[in-house]
């Protein structure tokens, strides 16, 4: 329930954003964030072409760098009156709002209650989390009654489908339902990550419609999607294939540690796959359990535990946990081959 409800609070933000952009009538004051980073830089360029006419965004249009600003600077900058245009805007990058001193968040306090009417203010988080806190009740009030916080969240599947096919048309090419889904599960639901994906996939493939042989070939795998491929292998008693994707892994530089994590994270979602088909459920009390957009993961995870027993994946994630615990508290591991060892053991327990 809390998760749906901030869902749905992150819609009518982002929704409240589409049509003030839609009617005009931007507000004075914007917090961007959010892992969606296309969508935020999309909706950032369209605010910025509302507000500032081409060739005037020297006196229109401002950035500021929040590592070493003050709000009195934000406050003066604000200040400035526009020039051939009605309004003005001011983009503050990384300024952690709930992290200043109480002279700056009294400061802001007053700012945010009285930002000019010819001023926009965007606060974008980009390489800072946005973590507003409740305890500094004042500054939360005043976030909450002066700034809309939008946050640019990953699109959800069905639009993400219409909009790779989109993309893809723009490319002379089509995509059907299922295949796009697949691009989704390879290289992830993230807008910023599937742009170049498209157009490499879009610049490989002979024919109109792309298959997924075209996405396999030149497609770079997300490591939730290598890591799938791993476990498929293991639970396939596929030893080689299983360590040939490991060695792909590490040779992409990819952490061991983080390879355990996927790896463990992964095995846990097949047990509860299997717990399902064990208890009678479907693919849609996965889907709710996981928080998953689609059912095509759902029906991979699914797929993948009908190859194994409750038992086996039991001491599987144990095995994970086991190693991981390992990893982080002793000295002169060696990660790599500890997780060769590992692969190894998960085949044997197959056996």
């Amino acid at each position: 329930m809390a998760y749906a409800k901030k869902t749905s609070k992150a819609n009518e933000a982002f929704q409240k954003l589409k049509n003030d952009l839609a009617a005009g009538t931007a507000g004075n004051a914007y917090i961007f964030y959010g892992e969606e980073t296309y969508l935020r830089e999309y909706y950032l360029k369209e605010l910025r072409k509302k507000l500032v006419p081409a060739g005037f965004e020297e006196f229109n249009y401002h950035t500021l760098d929040g590592k070493d600003l003050t709000v009195q600077t934000l406050a003066e900058t604000a200040e400035a009156m526009p020039m051939m245009a009605e309004r003005t805007l001011i983009v503050v990058s990384d300024f952690d709002l709930f992290k200043l001193n109480e002279e700056q968040r009294e400061k802001l306090i007053a700012f945010l209650e009285d930002v000019p009417p010819y001023c926009c203010v965007v606060f974008l988080y980009d390489t800072v989390e946005y973590k507003p806190n409740r305890t500094m009740k004042k500054l939360y009030k005043a976030v909450t009654d002066h700034v809309e916080a939008v946050e640019f969240r990953p699109a959800d599947n069905s639009d993400l489908v219409v909009w790779i096919a989109r993309r893809f048309k723009a490319l002379g090419k089509e995509i059907d339902r299922q295949t796009a889904e697949y691009l989704i599960f390879t290289c992830g639901g993230l807008m910023t990550g599937l742009v170049p994906e498209i157009a490499k996939i879009g610049a490989y493939a002979k024919g109109r419609a792309i298959t997924q042989k075209d996405i396999d070939a030149v497609a770079d795998p997300v490591l939730s999607a290598e890591v799938f491929r791993l476990s498929d292998a293991v639970l396939q008693g596929n030893y080689d294939g299983a360590a040939r994707i490991l060695g792909d892994l590490l040779k992409m530089q990819t952490e061991p540690i983080m390879i355990l994590a996927a790896l463990g994270s992964q095995l846990r979602r097949i047990y509860t796959a299997r717990m399902a088909i064990d208890s009678g459920k479907d693919k849609y009390w996965l889907m709710e359990l996981w928080e998953m957009k689609s059912d095509y993961p759902a029906k991979l995870l699914l797929s993948a535990a009908k190859k194994t027993t409750a038992a086996w994946c039991a001491d599987a994630v144990q095995m994970c946990q086991v190693l991981d615990r390992r990893m982080k508290s002793e000295k002169g591991v060696d990660a790599v081959g500890e997780l060769k060892l590992l692969l190894v053991r998960l085949g044997a327990q197959r056996r």
